[in-house]
């Protein structure tokens, strides 16, 4: 794994990010750190007391359109780190408390983030990712990480073409996240902390209840009760510039109807206040 000929996401690109080459992210070939940051606003049972010890990478292989935080997502920023450097930001940030290391749009990085694990940490490394990842490149991480925080963002391929460029989505997430569960196994918890396991995010969509429903019909159809926790989020928030119905929040309605869906489907885990949507939660970058 390096960025020779790089294939991290499923785009595999094959360009040689070491001569400057850029693929679809435009990510060059060392990492970009463009906020370290003790999280409070990811799941409780992430978060904890201390927070998150997160770490927001610069770029992103999907480069939704909606995104949240494109300020860093569609252009990559953020400070060039190698291994050492980034492994001194994980300790820094376990020294100020964090629950865990959440590594967040990691993949684009992997050849950098890899030797920065090892020795292994004295907390759960999270990876939080858009779900869109190639099996192998999961499978390289066995071992290093203990908690994977994917998204589960479409079901309608073509929804996720018009809107991440990724017209393989569904299949290509649902493979990843079945790799995850088969490398770290069922939710652990250590009292209130989960310690290992796989909690899958599904953001609802303003006007797009139908695409979020049969995304909770595929996660109940492929993952047994308990092999999953899911994350249900209301917190879309709009960024400007994108037509309707993409311009608003999402309704109290489509919520609910999303909700009642995730429960019918034997699924259980996290739901969100409406007070999550605004920029207010995004962090500072």
């Amino acid at each position: 794994m390096d960025y020779k000929n790089c294939t991290l996401c499923p785009r595999q690109c094959g360009v040689n990010r070491t001569t400057g080459e850029t693929g679809f992210c435009g990510c060059p070939d060392a990492a970009l750190v463009a906020k370290t940051m003790l999280h409070k606003w990811e799941e409780p049972v992430l978060a904890g007391s201390g927070g998150s010890g997160a770490i927001f990478f610069g770029g992103c292989t999907l480069g939704c359109k909606y995104c949240q935080n494109r300020a860093i997502s569609h252009k990559p920023t953020g400070k060039s780190m190698d291994s050492e450097a980034l492994r001194g930001e994980m300790e820094k940030l376990i020294a100020q408390g964090a629950e865990n290391i959440d590594l967040v749009t990691p993949t684009q990085y992997l050849p950098t983030i890899i030797p920065a694990l090892s020795p292994k940490l004295p907390v759960p490394v999270v990876y939080n990712c858009g779900g869109y990842e190639r099996v192998e490149t999961i499978r390289a991480l066995s071992g290093l990480v203990d908690i994977y925080l994917p998204d589960m963002k479409y079901a309608d391929n073509s929804l996720a073409l018009q809107l991440s460029g990724a017209a393989d989505y569904a299949e290509t997430a649902l493979s990843a996240i079945r790799e995850m569960v088969n490398q770290v196994g069922p939710v652990t918890f250590c009292g209130e902390k989960m310690v290992r396991g796989v909690i899958v995010r599904h953001l609802i969509l303003p006007g797009q209840v139908e695409n979020s429903l049969k995304v909770l019909d595929l996660l109940g159809e492929k993952f047994a009760p308990g092999e999953i926790l899911v994350s249900l989020m209301r917190q879309y928030t709009p960024m400007g510039g994108l037509p309707a119905p993409y311009d608003r929040q999402i309704t109290q309605e489509e919520y609910d109807a999303v909700l009642s869906w995730m429960y019918l489907n034997d699924l259980r885990g996290f739901t969100q206040e409406a007070s999550s949507a605004t920029e207010a939660f995004i962090p500072d970058f």
